[in-house]
């Protein structure tokens, strides 16, 4: 039962040797008689098998579905002394426009918002809860001016992984 020949073939399938035959056949590659027997032996196709023998003698185009599977790639290790690369990844940490737009949404919803953007939710519920008091609006104005000058230290400290050449 492993070959394909012996699947079931549907009327998708039909229709496609269908199409193809009619394609060869508008080449000039088969006569009306010859055309009108394959269709209907491809019209009764029940497996590929069936269908096989009808494009035995035709050039390509085949139809797809009848295409041998191309071999799976097989895994081969690196020959002995060869460098091994070894990739990791990390937790990518934002970049330049992003503590842009942390230190825009700090000056324009001073709630700590452009913290919590950045991830110092630490940060940012002090300055939310200071917020509501009215004190804490001075400091997100403060911060996101800090934020958009000098920038602001990245978040836990991570950096990009390096290149591995």
């Amino acid at each position: 039962m492993s070959d394909p020949d012996f699947l079931r073939i549907g009327t998708k399938e039909r229709d496609e040797a269908l199409k193809v035959l009619g394609d060869h056949f508008a080449d000039g590659r088969l006569p009306v008689a010859e055309y009108d027997e394959r269709v209907s032996k491809a019209v009764e196709a029940e497996t590929r098998a069936d269908l096989r023998p009808l494009f035995a003698d035709l050039p390509p185009p085949h139809p797809a579905f009848m295409a041998t599977p191309a071999p799976a790639p097989q895994y081969l290790p690196p020959p002995s002394g060869a460098p091994v690369h070894v990739h990791r990844y990390e937790l990518v940490v934002p970049g330049e426009r992003y503590k842009i737009a942390g230190g825009l949404l700090q000056i324009l919803l001073p709630f700590g918002i452009g913290r919590f953007y950045m991830g110092d939710n630490r940060t940012a519920t002090a300055q939310l809860l200071l917020a509501l008091i009215g004190v804490g609006v001075i400091w997100c104005l403060i911060d996101g001016i800090i934020m958009l000058v000098q920038g602001t230290k990245e978040i836990q400290n991570r950096r990009p992984p390096p290149a591995i050449e």
